[in-house]
């Protein structure tokens, strides 16, 4: 098994796989909601920016 990816210490439990625990999971989801984790935009990728003009 998978070590967790937040403590690094224990195995990964099924219930909640990847994490360790319920404690692990929800530093998790914290990191997610406070921005400590981004997936990156790119500027071209917007819509309605390339190209158009006024």
């Amino acid at each position: 098994m998978a070590t967790c990816p937040i403590c690094r210490r224990n195995e990964a439990v099924p219930k909640y796989k990847p994490f360790c625990s319920k404690r692990c999971a929800d530093v998790d989801l914290q990191r997610w909601f406070t921005g400590s984790y981004a997936i990156p935009e790119s500027v071209d990728e917007r819509p309605g920016e390339a190209g158009e003009e006024d």
